[in-house]
């Protein structure tokens, strides 16, 4: 963050020295007082624009930053201002503390938010369908390109500000566990082992939880392009205490189907498609909720949305618009395979 800053007695070309050791996108400075409380931003299209208007290069950095600047402010990031900053394409954003010094500095091209929430995957499981590759080798440590599957969804996790993480393991724990081993700057990783298979989602009954907090809580072997954001500001505004990520399952009858009422035929619908939608394995989950999973006894994630829906609570769903991979079985292996090949292959050509 230090490179960043600049102050505001520098000159317009001890910016422009500062500017050219940074990189790409990277190019903004932040303008700070004698007392490190932030004034202004700087970016060399400010100082192409004050050129233009004949301000010399011995002349003050305050001649040309930028002075109604974003930032965030308080504790917790505002997701709407980020959101907000990545649309008009601002790349740098820094976060201020109550005395407008600047406590943290965002770069939105590798994070995009910053939710408050704690990560659970959950990797306990045998992955029986995609044996023989799986009898030596734990599930989620599978390598999906040049990287294990896992470690897809720690890094999604981490573009959206979720440094807070709890990795379930039974089968093959030793495996995960020393995978996670070494410490990952930045992020608290932590392994929790099942003293029993507990269902799909009954383990995160032994994560440590805090009684206000909210945890996203999901399967370890998927593949997908979820927008984690989205679905938090729809748990939010929908003041759920779950909400289910899902995917479309679509039906297309070959026939027509007839609508009838006692012994009538009250309308005809010709070949026509039902959309359902499925569980896609990812929630956004209320702790409380979560703390109400049965300690000694396995549990799924189904009934934990039955619990929920039996007593009255708010159960939301999230449609995934993107890829979601369920890597379930050898040709979902192979189809996640040539997927990243695909990616790689785009990203490669840009």
């Amino acid at each position: 963050m230090e490179r960043h800053l600049i102050s505001n007695t520098s000159t317009i070309y001890d910016a422009l020295e500062r500017m050219n050791q940074l990189s790409g996108s990277e190019r903004t400075l932040l303008v700070v007082n004698a007392e490190r409380r932030m004034v202004g931003t700087l970016t060399d299209g400010d100082i192409r624009r004050g050129l233009l208007r004949r301000v010399g290069l011995e002349e003050s950095v305050t001649e040309v930053m930028h002075r109604n600047f974003r930032c965030l402010r308080g504790q917790q990031p505002d997701l709407f201002l980020m959101k907000e900053a990545r649309r008009k394409g601002i790349t740098l954003l820094p976060h201020l503390d109550d005395d407008g010094r600047v406590v943290r500095l965002y770069d939105l091209t590798v994070c995009r938010a910053m939710l408050p929430l704690k990560a659970i995957l959950m990797a306990g499981g045998r992955g029986e369908r995609l044996r023989p590759l799986t009898l030596t080798t734990p599930k989620p440590l599978l390598k999906i390109g040049d990287k294990a599957i896992i470690d897809h969804n720690i890094d999604a996790l981490v573009r959206v500000g979720i440094t807070d993480i709890d990795i379930t393991v039974n089968y093959l724990a030793d495996q995960i566990k020393a995978h996670f081993s070494s410490p990952r700057e930045g992020l608290n990783i932590t392994c929790v082992s099942e003293p029993s298979f507990l269902g799909t989602i009954g383990a995160a009954r032994l994560c440590n939880l805090d009684d206000d907090g909210t945890s996203l809580v999901m399967n370890s072997d998927l593949l997908t392009t979820i927008s984690y954001e989205e679905m938090y500001l729809k748990h939010v505004a929908t003041d759920a205490d779950i909400t289910v990520a899902t995917v479309p399952y679509i039906v297309s009858v070959p026939f027509g189907v007839l609508d009838t009422e006692g012994d009538f035929i009250t309308a005809v619908k010709e070949k026509p498609t039902y959309t359902y939608y499925s569980n896609a394995g990812i929630y956004i989950v209320k702790n409380r909720l979560l703390k109400a999973i049965p300690a000694d006894r396995p549990f799924d994630a189904t009934d934990l949305i039955e619990l929920a829906v039996n007593e009255g609570r708010r159960v939301a769903f999230y449609p995934i618009d993107g890829t979601w991979i369920d890597i379930g079985s050898p040709d979902d292996f192979r189809k996640a395979q040539q997927l990243m090949r695909h990616f790689n292959d785009i990203n490669r050509n840009k």
